[in-house]
């Protein structure tokens, strides 16, 4: 099999090519989520889908920019933390405003290792950002549902040094996660990697603030894309933060997590939570 450097030019050791299949004819979240953001990288079928959550939801456009917003603002927040580790899984299709690119601005050797199962967004990484020029970033193949995996990959441990702390940035990947994956233990476990002084930066979709009627729609649109939509109430969301501190505001919709602008009304509503906290300093 044919092999190149991970998809950022000049990072870390040789890895296999992902399938170029892009199963063009099938929705798929992250394609869907760039045509949320006004991206360009999505094919008919994300874009047919995506139209149909919007028109079960008219939120869904601003909703996903609320939530890349929340992202950037809390690496930025960790990086001025002095967290210079940053472990982004889940990371979807690149676009601008990336964890790099925003941990980077604070501290230029701030190391980033990316995460993501799915062939299709390596693809597609590797071709929209093979001619950037970046600060130490890298990139693996692995599945957030094996912890133990991506905890164990070598590539991972010479990147990132684990006797230092860690932000490990969880955005809008665990509501693709069902129930009997177990997505509280998964946290719980790459928690338990990370010494004190480290961060968890997480949001995750919800259901509270919609009817039963349009849950039930979006649901039937994420059923038939290549991963399912699980909306979380609060209490669900608020779980995974089990054991830490709390960063002020505490879960909070995305849009009123450390805003800098006043947020618009009704802010309080946007289906996304989101936190940031600490593991404890004993």
């Amino acid at each position: 099999m044919a092999r190149e450097t991970d998809w950022m030019k000049g990072t870390g050791e040789p890895g296999p090519l992902p399938s170029a299949d892009l199963q063009m004819d099938i929705p798929h979240p992250s394609r869907m989520y760039d045509y949320y953001l006004g991206g360009k990288d999505n094919f008919p079928a994300d874009r047919e889908a995506a139209e149909r959550a919007v028109a079960a939801n008219p939120e869904f456009r601003s909703t996903a920019r609320a939530n890349r917003s929340f992202l950037q603002r809390a690496v930025r927040f960790a990086a001025e933390q002095g967290i210079d580790q940053f472990l982004d899984i889940g990371t979807g299709i690149p676009t601008a405003g990336n964890t790099h690119q925003i941990a980077q601005q604070v501290t230029p050797s701030a190391r980033v290792a990316y995460v993501d199962n799915d062939p299709i967004v390596l693809a597609h990484a590797r071709a929209l950002m093979a001619d950037l020029g970046n600060g130490p970033t890298t990139v693996l193949q692995a599945d957030l549902r094996d912890p133990a995996a991506i905890l164990a990959d070598p590539r991972l441990l010479a990147h990132l040094d684990f006797d230092r702390p860690v932000a490990l940035v969880l955005v809008a990947v665990l509501h693709f996660l069902r129930d009997e994956d177990k997505p509280h233990a998964v946290v719980a476990e790459l928690l338990s990697a990370l010494v004190p002084g480290s961060l968890l930066i997480l949001s995750h979709g919800t259901a509270d603030f919609v009817s039963p009627e349009v849950r039930d729609s979006i649901i039937s649109v994420y059923d038939k894309a290549t991963a399912p939509l699980v909306g979380r109430p609060r209490a669900e969301v608020t779980r995974f933060f089990d054991g830490l501190d709390m960063v002020d505001p505490g879960v909070v919709t995305v849009p009123l997590w450390r805003p800098t602008e006043t947020p618009d009304e009704g802010a309080d509503r946007v289906g996304i939570y989101c936190g940031v906290a600490r593991k404890p300093v004993n």
